[in-house]
């Protein structure tokens, strides 16, 4: 593996407090690590914890994966990686933006999802690469109007990278016509040649992927692992793709006892094949192997989201940045 390539995410992690980015961002960058990430829901929020990362550890490209996009308009988010970028002008800033799910948005936030997931993200990604030029812009959409806004910051010959955190065909095509770069998540290795194909049907976008991992006892945590993977299996689109990658048995079951209220019932209904593919728990080697799956299968940018499970939560993420360092 390209050791310059590897990224790391705060975002399993976020629960545990903003101090702690600092601590890791200077640990990925002592490890080698090219790029910190971090995502955003409840907690800690994005472009001020990247901001602070990258003040504590310079020289760390700066990524949100994802934003969900209903939250900020095109403006403001185009603001906020602009920010970033004036403040750290070597590093590439990486504007990951996604459509989220109904839970985070309308449930946590009081926004609306919408109906058109498609039509919103084309539309958000055009008009925050216009507002990115530093040029006047006016725009006319179904989603946005703006008439004369133009960027307050001055930014160099670099600019933000837009990547679209995306799952589905349709999705992952638009992805790799209308953005630098596409982030997959909760995907096995084997389902990464599959979506890696839909992506250049769209084009030549970049291919980010995180890579669930953590070295601990695989018996300590694989029920965080069923907790997770349930959580994500009652969501729709994250549905669709468990099912293509081969999960389907599993989702099914998992669905038909949540919407029965037997909550126990789906989550034994995770199976151990699933966790084991998506949710990778064991020894340093196993994580290194899935490392190097992850990249002979068409990653281009590897990003480690460290499972703090089966141990000493602190000891965990050390030993998992450490062995998928030395993938």
């Amino acid at each position: 593996m390209a050791h310059d390539r590897l990224g790391f995410t705060f975002a399993s992690l976020m629960a545990l407090g903003p101090e702690l980015a600092i601590d890791t961002a200077r640990q990925a960058a002592e490890l080698g690590y090219r790029s910190f990430w971090t995502a955003e829901t409840t907690g800690p929020e994005a472009f001020s914890l990247l901001a602070a990362a990258g003040a504590a550890a310079p020289g760390l490209d700066l990524g949100t994966g994802v934003l969900a996009l209903q939250l900020r308009t095109p403006m403001v988010a185009a603001m906020g990686a602009a920010t970033l970028q004036a403040l750290h002008p070597e590093a590439d800033i990486l504007l990951g933006v996604g459509i989220s799910s109904p839970v985070v948005t309308s449930r946590w936030h009081g926004v609306a999802y919408g109906d058109r997931p498609l039509a919103h993200v084309r539309e958000y990604v055009t008009l925050v690469r216009a507002c990115l030029t530093g040029e006047k812009v006016d725009f006319d959409g179904d989603f946005y109007r703006v008439k004369g806004f133009r960027l307050g910051l001055r930014l160099g010959d670099k600019r933000p990278k837009i990547v679209v955190g995306a799952l589905n065909p349709a999705m992952l095509r638009l992805a790799g016509e209308v953005a630098d770069g596409v982030l997959l998540n909760y995907l096995p290795a084997s389902h990464v040649a599959w979506s890696v194909e839909q992506v250049r049907a769209g084009g030549a976008a970049e291919i980010y992927a995180y890579v669930h991992a953590g070295v601990g006892d695989r018996e300590q945590g694989i029920d965080k692992a069923r907790r997770d993977l349930f959580s994500y299996a009652v969501v729709d689109a994250y549905a669709a793709n468990f099912r293509r990658a081969g999960f389907g048995d599993e989702v099914d079951e998992i669905r038909e006892r949540h919407a029965a209220g037997d909550r126990e019932g789906a989550l034994a209904a995770v199976s151990d094949r699933f966790c084991d593919a998506i949710d990778i728990l064991g020894d340093a080697d196993t994580v290194r192997a899935a490392f190097r799956a992850y990249v002979d299968a068409g990653v281009d940018v590897p990003v480690l989201m460290p499972m703090p499970w089966g141990g000493d939560r602190r000891q965990v993420v050390t030993d998992t940045m450490e062995a998928a360092a030395s993938a």
